[in-house]
């Protein structure tokens, strides 16, 4: 099925070219910071994980989006999932890719991460994040090719497909839970020093996964002949619209413990967040952008006509992807840091290279979500008009 991604009009060339151009760029800037280190990046000894890791976080949150699809597809034969599950499934892939390479440019020295392999320490939760990330992403690779091979044959996908589906469901949840325990694990980091932590970096993932994937959908049906289906994206809506309560719901409750215990080592993270704190502010408009997201896209979703109208959804569906990816992708790290033990302020800004590796990255993500999709849509084009999309 390869061959299908060789065949495409000008604009799709055009759109696969441009990715490689970004991506050449990265790779510039990051055999910049293989030579000189990670000195050439905004991180210092108070802030040690920066834009990579707030990256990687977000995007682990979006991989196990798409078992919001599998779950309601394969447990309860929810028809109308049908033609999208597999389009989550390949955005999982695409994404975990991003969140490992990620992680490779974070550490300076990439062979590094071989060591949770090579000496595993059961009791660190980076040695089960990353053996975690690395199954899920195997079990999606799997499952979704054998499927869209068995749908592309007109046949039914293997029975040894159906035990991986039942395992890749409780890894979806364990992908996020496991990056969440890497934080709330360390005791001098009050702002991360939560039980609530691991809820909320699922509610935002069920709130942003399927918002990406809505975004996909109206995008694809737009392009190509392939129509993903108006009751599937009207579900994945309601999904978007509960998972969203619920993660502003957690927020709230994080809000009200802190200040109502008003404990400094708690307080202070939120004042330099929201309010800013000795004078430090940098990420004030940022957080303040975040909520005002959130709460424009819950007004939005919580209108049953708005909801449905494509037009306000897909502007709800970006709302919710910028809201949660400010909130995890830059309040959540850079929070967690800032002040320091010793009530420092430190404050972070991410440098050039930072910037230019992370788009190398992200196009490298959207290059192989293309390829992948243009496969899936090619196969399901053709099955249905007899067209290739």
């Amino acid at each position: 099925m390869l061959e299908l991604a060789l065949k495409g009009n000008r604009s799709y060339w055009i759109w696969m070219t441009g990715l490689l151009a970004v991506m050449g760029i990265g790779g510039f800037f990051y055999l910049d910071q293989l030579e000189h280190g990670l000195m050439v990046t905004g991180q210092s000894r108070d802030v040690s994980w920066g834009f990579y890791t707030a990256q990687m976080t977000f995007f682990v949150g979006v991989a196990a989006g798409g078992v919001m699809l599998v779950l309601p597809y394969y447990l309860h034969d929810y028809k109308a999932f049908g033609k999208i599950t597999i389009l989550g499934e390949f955005l999982a892939v695409a994404a975990i890719i991003m969140c490992l390479s990620y992680l490779l440019i974070h550490l300076g020295q990439p062979m590094r991460a071989l060591n949770i392999f090579f000496y595993p320490t059961p009791w660190s939760m980076l040695f089960w994040d990353g053996n975690v990330l690395s199954v899920y992403l195997i079990l999606n690779i799997i499952i979704g090719w054998n499927v869209l091979e068995a749908e592309r044959n007109s046949t039914l996908p293997p029975k040894w497909i159906k035990p991986l589906i039942w395992l890749s469901i409780p890894m979806a949840f364990s992908i996020h839970t496991m990056t969440a325990f890497i934080y709330c694990g360390l005791p001098g980091r009050g702002f991360w020093l939560t039980a609530i932590l691991a809820p909320r970096f699922l509610a935002s993932a069920f709130a942003s996964g399927p918002a990406l994937l809505i975004i996909l959908c109206m995008v694809i049906r737009k392009l190509t002949f392939f129509d993903p289906g108006k009751k599937a994206i009207n579900s994945l809506s309601l999904i978007v619209t509960y998972a969203l309560i619920t993660n502003i719901f957690f927020l709230v409750c994080e809000i009200f413990v802190v200040f109502y215990s008003n404990i400094p080592g708690h307080v202070d993270h939120f004042k330099y967040l929201y309010a800013g704190l000795q004078g430090y502010n940098a990420l004030v408009p940022w957080m303040w952008s975040s909520i005002a997201f959130m709460s424009a896209a819950l007004c939005l979703l919580m209108i049953p006509s708005l909801r449905k109208n494509e037009i306000t959804l897909f502007l709800a569906c970006i709302f919710v992807f910028c809201g949660t990816w400010i909130d995890k992708g830059l309040g959540m790290i850079s929070g967690g840091f800032i002040p320091s033990p010793l009530h420092h302020v430190t404050e972070y800004m991410p440098s050039l290279h930072e910037l230019a590796i992370s788009a190398g990255v992200t196009a490298m993500g959207m290059f192989i979500l293309t390829l992948l999709y243009k496969i899936t849509i090619s196969v399901k084009a053709y099955n249905h008009t007899g067209r290739l999309a």
